[in-house]
């Protein structure tokens, strides 16, 4: 992903890809908001696999849903779409079985365009995992868990950040990123993908 998109506003990404079809800008917003998207589906689902799905099927759709709408706050409006999708699913429980394989054979599926979201092992339970989570915050260098803590669990913006630890905004989206990074590096050697304990852990922390 190139690195000018991570400086991007959430509005900036949306319009690059409203009026250049960069595709590479929903692949940004993606990192930024799956977890999120995650969090409401499972919320709502109660079941990792399917809230998965869904998170896919979001994401998908967002290439032609954000050429037909316009939106101001693209966070927002992304939890109203996921919560209208899982409203939908259990009002016909069939759509909670995975996607078909005529889906995940398309040329055109989203899980050609990005990075698939990653499959957790089901011989960790969830109680190792989370304890292999916590393990591996504690680990990180004092600045990089202190911004994932304010950014993720307080949910204070990078102003607030900045005006709480003296970081300057570089500093504050170097220190999550070098973090997240060394999360994921330590829970892989221990047989973990940081990224459904993350979420779960994220949910309970709030």
């Amino acid at each position: 992903m190139p690195d000018f998109l991570q400086q991007m506003s959430d509005a900036e990404l949306l319009l690059l890809f409203q009026t250049r079809s960069n595709k590479q800008a929903i692949g940004e917003l993606f990192k930024r908001h799956s977890l999120m998207c995650f969090a409401v589906c499972n919320k709502y689902l109660k079941n990792e696999d399917a809230s998965q799905d869904a998170v896919m099927q979001i994401f998908e759709n967002l290439f032609t849903d954000l050429q037909k709408h316009e939106i101001s706050n693209f966070r927002s409006w992304l939890h109203s779409v996921a919560r209208n999708h899982c409203l939908m699913i259990l009002r016909k429980p069939e759509l909670l079985l995975h996607i078909s394989s005529s889906e995940e054979e398309s040329e055109n599926s989203f899980m050609e365009k990005l990075l698939p979201l990653h499959q957790e092992s089901e011989t960790h339970d969830l109680e190792n995992k989370l304890q292999h989570l916590e393990v591996a915050m504690n680990s990180l260098q004092e600045k990089q868990r202190l911004c994932i803590e304010l950014f993720y669990f307080q949910k204070l913006s990078y102003e607030a950040i900045g005006e709480k630890t003296g970081l300057t905004q570089n500093e504050i989206k170097s220190a999550i990123q070098n973090g997240k990074r060394n999360l994921k590096i330590n829970l892989a050697e221990k047989g973990v993908t940081y990224m459904l304990v993350w979420i779960i852990w994220i949910q309970q922390s709030a």
